[in-house]
């Protein structure tokens, strides 16, 4: 399995990321979700670099000629609620892509809010059989939500290949994942930080993506 971690480059994502973890910018709602977004196109346009190509002749009002373009069936899936604007960004440079959505939420199952469990409550997609899945969730975390999302995705067909793509991951996530998928599907991260609180939030992390997209839960 590959993992491709931005934040060892030199890519303006590292701007983007300082910012989705600046507590002061993350006041301004709109800057953040942005920001997701603007992750999702830059790592969506990387990701391109790998796909399967073919050319296609294409008429011009003054002539034709051949270009590449990708050969390959595409799902692009999100964790609802915080990775819409991270499956945004995907959407504007994917726009041809099927999409997918699957409801899986962490519940602490503790009084003490240290232990996690993941219940996946609705999901809405057409089959992956065959297709190139690349399934957005801005936080991984334990690596539970994305295990779950990938197991009821893969109800609907067996993926030619996965792509699992992250803001934020840890090293505990990433081990969890890697047991899901094949040993062939690859994972993008924009930052991989050291680990979680006794409250299974990543530290340093940003805080809780989904309530400082759209606002706090009940």
């Amino acid at each position: 399995m590959e993992i491709i971690n931005f934040s060892e480059q030199n890519t303006v994502i590292n701007q983007y990321m300082s910012e989705l973890r600046d507590k002061n910018h993350q006041r301004n709602r709109l800057l953040f979700r942005n920001n997701i977004e603007r992750i999702g196109e830059m790592m969506a346009y990387e990701l391109s670099k790998t796909l399967e190509y073919k050319p296609k002749t294409v008429t011009t009002p003054l002539g034709t000629l051949d270009i590449n373009l990708p050969k390959e069936d595409m799902i692009i899936a999100t964790v609802l609620r915080a990775g819409l604007p991270f499956h945004q960004g995907f959407l504007h440079v994917f726009d041809k892509a099927e999409n997918a959505f699957v409801s899986a939420y962490r519940m602490y199952t503790n009084r003490e809010h240290t232990e996690v469990g993941v219940h996946t409550e609705y999901m809405a997609s057409p089959s992956v059989k065959g297709k190139t899945l690349i399934i957005v969730d801005p936080m991984l975390a334990t690596g539970g939500s994305m295990a779950a999302s990938i197991e009821a995705l893969e109800k609907t067909g067996k993926p030619k290949h996965i792509h699992i793509c992250c803001v934020i991951a840890t090293p505990e996530g990433i081990d969890v994942v890697k047991k899901a998928v094949p040993d062939d599907s690859h994972i993008w991260c924009a930052a991989i930080d050291p680990g979680m609180n006794e409250n299974k939030y990543i530290v340093p992390g940003f805080g809780d993506c989904g309530d400082l997209c759209y606002g706090e839960k009940l």
